[in-house]
């Protein structure tokens, strides 16, 4: 077994927060774990509480519509969330489950080490981007030690508001390209190493 294994499985024994208690099953997140891309969401949903695997609705659909636009497949990428239990009414995830999980997310990008995160959604975009707001930063990149960052809208907006859908679809034709100039894997920065992100 895999360090990533071993980890997911740490993750599916978590209590604590109060989502353990409502939760069906963990979602830690799937794919390569040779990854050149991570792609991050924001929460499971209802079907992803009830498989355990993340994206696998509606939304899961689009994403897998989008990567094969750019010829990849789910399983040549790494796939999972900011928070790892589905949030009641899939109500959008609060500040301290937030605070929570993310000993989990860095903990898999340690072991990653992919070239290049996406963000999908506000949440997963604000750990990444702080302070900025997706209209202003979809469909752009950050590169900072060695690391690319890009941001898009969640493909659950599409369904949502269907003007969004050529929007993400656009962004995520961007990517190839941006991986392309990417630098290798890049060194692990400390925790209390302070960002420096230039925007590309």
């Amino acid at each position: 077994m895999s360090a990533l294994s071993d980890l997911n499985r740490e993750i599916a024994n978590c209590r604590q927060c109060e989502l353990s208690r409502q939760r069906t099953r963990v979602v830690p997140g799937e794919g390569a774990e040779d990854a050149a891309i991570a792609l991050i969401g924001e929460a499971p949903g209802w079907h992803e509480d009830q498989q355990g695997r993340p994206f696998v609705g509606p939304a899961g659909q689009f994403l897998e519509e989008l990567l094969a636009s750019i010829g990849l497949k789910r399983s040549q990428v790494y796939i999972c969330n900011v928070l790892k239990c589905r949030p009641p009414g899939n109500r959008d995830p609060q500040p301290a489950e937030i605070a929570t999980c993310q000993q989990w997310l860095d903990r898999q990008l340690q072991l990653l080490h992919p070239r290049m995160i996406v963000t999908l959604g506000r949440y997963s975009m604000a750990r990444f981007f702080p302070g900025e707001t997706i209209s202003r930063m979809h469909g752009k990149a950050r590169r900072e030690g060695g690391m690319t960052y890009f941001a898009m809208y969640h493909p659950a907006a599409a369904l949502h508001q269907q003007k969004l859908r050529d929007t993400i679809k656009a962004d995520m034709l961007k990517i190839p390209a941006l991986l392309a100039d990417a630098p290798g894997v890049p060194e692990p920065r400390p925790a209390n190493q302070p960002q420096q992100l230039s925007l590309l």
